[in-house]
């Protein structure tokens, strides 16, 4: 993972500058980039594995929620208060949010963010994204991370207050976790790839 760091601040950048560097970066296809704390980062393409695991999530997901949501991998969602524009591995979002020109969406306005860790920024979706999201509102953070320390785990965060999450479960692979309501789906981990 590569970082461009961009110290908006100092010299009296604005939010919209940073989000109009974010979106003049060039990066190689497939690569994601982000801002983090005002950082932009570009991360390799993820992993077959990777993809799997979105995947399997998101066809469960397609069998509970509202027709007028939509889930989708490669949405901008914006946390302009902390620097920062994620792009999780699945945002769940209802689709009027959509109706908006431009490349992101107000991360308070997802129901349900999935990230999948990858080795290079398991850190970043752990401790920063976290809190970004539990700070936006975000409902549920589904974290699904291979690479934790004590084995590949699957976490549901909930109950965002300030900075933090409650966590709702906590899964080793191999067993299921349960989504609450609005979604109430039960997700089997013995079919992700280790």
């Amino acid at each position: 993972m590569s970082a461009l760091t961009v110290d908006h601040t100092a010299d009296g950048r604005e939010w919209d500058d940073l989000v109009r560097i974010w979106e003049e970066t060039d990066a190689p296809e497939g690569c994601k980039v982000e801002i983090i704390e005002g950082i932009i980062t570009v991360s390799p393409p993820p992993s077959n594995a990777h993809n799997r695991i979105a995947e399997k999530v998101q066809r469960r997901l397609y069998s509970v929620i509202p027709e007028d949501w939509g889930i989708y991998q490669t949405l901008g969602t914006a946390i302009p208060s902390r620097d920062s524009l994620y792009i999780p591995d699945l945002a769940v979002v209802p689709e009027g949010m959509l109706s908006e020109p431009g490349n992101f969406v107000p991360a308070a306005g997802a129901e349900l963010v999935v990230e999948v860790t990858s080795k290079s920024n398991a850190s970043h979706d752990r401790i920063m994204k976290a809190a970004g999201y539990a700070q936006a509102g975000v409902p549920l953070y589904l974290l699904i991370d291979g690479f934790a320390p004590g084995g590949a785990t699957v976490t549901l965060y909930g109950e965002p207050k300030g900075e933090a999450y409650r966590v709702l479960s906590a899964v080793p692979f191999g067993m299921e976790i349960r989504l609450p309501a609005p979604f109430d789906l039960t997700i089997d981990t013995r079919t992700f790839p280790v």
